[in-house]
């Protein structure tokens, strides 16, 4: 019976591909997505609330009798929105703020890992009055390439390989001057570089219980070749063939069984998405990092092999009863090419006409996410615009659906990653 009024707070790709999947369950009584974009108007209703403000997120909530939110980004989950609304009665699908630190806080997540034995790298942390000290431990300590990490929200963008000692000068220099990062990096954490090959696991969890919904490999950074700076994402594929069955059976043991366990111990038991970014070495697999929601592009990728109701999997996990539950995935490739603005992930421009989209075909699904409306024309609104997601039986019919899709559309200064999936084909061959 359709009965849930739901709130999916976010507006980008994610947040397109979440509601095109929730939109499809018969449990579903009406949509709302704040802010939204183009892309989700035809599949709810777009308003404009302020994800901060949790008090103008509850008058409209009252107003219009919802009964479940979903957050799909991860600031309102760390700003403490679950917590809020649990004193309110209303179900929020996402972690309470303690459980969120493990993506809100890099120090957090690695204290967390070494207090429970989960493996990952070597780490350090120092605070942004000592980065004079964090420069000397590097030199003392560290052999390079070392990585350095903004302890806070940074939007994807507050991780820096570096190479060199001039390197590290440079980039502690941007992490204490560059007004959008500064916060994030009251804190350093740094860390040990891991040789090996990244890959991305979903899970969900309903504080005690768990299930593995899929796996995904993302491209971080900007060039091809995995070069130049990180973005939020420039691409994903889904399955990532370097997940095997036999490392997911050592994934679940000695990663993701003990995170949702540690976090119940500790008091707060982990409700919502778990992402696990993971480096897999010949040692076996670590973790990078946690994220306290579906990756963006990955959720693109993800979502389009889950046979599931979403929603149904959704209120099972806040009614405790997910157990209930078994996950089932088509075994069809996806693979998402995300069209950025020129400049991103540094400067770039907006309001650049975006045409084609209605020529695309069946073996492609384009989610929104940097758009808008002006003068009833669909413009660029964000660095990354749109992601093409093709599908196919094998992984290079994917990667070919997807990009004869991007093909088809058009936008001026438009830019895209040529080689999104071809590691997955390196495994294969």
């Amino acid at each position: 019976m359709a009965n849930y009024r739901v709130l999916l707070l976010g507006g980008g790709g994610r947040e397109h591909a979440m509601a095109w999947k929730i939109a499809q369950s018969p449990l579903l009584e009406e949509l709302y997505i704040a802010p939204g974009n183009p892309g989700t108007s035809s599949l709810g209703i777009n308003v404009e609330l302020d994800l901060s403000d949790f008090n103008q997120i509850s008058a409209f909530v009252e107003k219009e009798h919802i009964n479940l939110i979903i957050v799909g980004p991860e600031q309102p989950l760390v700003e403490g929105i679950a917590d809020y609304f649990e004193e309110k009665n209303i179900p929020v699908f996402g972690p309470k703020k303690h459980a969120a630190m493990l993506e809100g806080s890099k120090e957090f997540a690695k204290d967390f890992m070494q207090n429970h034995n989960i493996p990952t790298a070597k780490y350090s942390t120092f605070t942004s009055d000592q980065f004079d000290e964090a420069l000397s431990y590097i030199k003392t300590e560290a052999k390079y390439p070392v990585v350095l990490k903004a302890d806070g929200l940074a939007g994807g963008k507050g991780v820096f390989i570096c190479e060199s000692e001039e390197e590290v000068t440079e980039r502690l220099d941007l992490l204490s001057n560059d007004t959008s990062l500064r916060e994030a990096a009251s804190k350093l954490v740094i860390e040990e570089f891991m040789e090996g090959e990244e890959a991305s696991v979903f899970v969900v969890s309903d504080g005690q219980s768990y299930q593995v919904i899929h796996n995904a490999q993302d491209h971080k950074r900007i060039g091809e070749g995995d070069t130049g700076l990180n973005t939020g994402g420039m691409g994903a594929y889904s399955p990532a063939p370097i997940v095997t069955d036999a490392l997911m059976k050592s994934v679940k043991s000695e990663i993701i069984a003990p995170t949702i366990q540690g976090m119940s111990d500790e008091g707060a038991p982990y409700q919502g998405i778990l992402y696990v970014g993971l480096m897999i070495t010949e040692t076996g697999p670590k973790v990078v990092e946690y994220n306290c929601r579906f990756g963006d592009p990955e959720c693109q990728v993800v979502l389009p092999s889950l046979k599931n109701d979403l929603l149904a999997l959704i209120v099972a996990a806040t009614e405790r009863k997910l157990e209930q539950e078994k996950i089932e995935i088509d075994e069809r490739y996806q693979c998402c090419v995300v069209m950025a603005s020129e400049g991103y992930p540094v400067s770039y421009e907006k309001g650049k006409e975006i045409k084609g989209i209605s020529t695309t075909n069946s073996d492609a699904i384009v989610f929104h996410a940097g758009t808008t409306i002006n003068n009833d024309k669909l413009v660029t609104n964000g660095g990354r615009v749109l992601n093409v997601v093709g599908s196919g039986d094998t992984l290079k019919e994917a990667i070919d659906h997807a990009y004869e899709n991007v093909d088809k559309i058009t936008f001026s200064n438009s830019y895209v990653r040529k080689d999104i999936g071809h590691k997955g084909l390196k495994h294969l061959s």
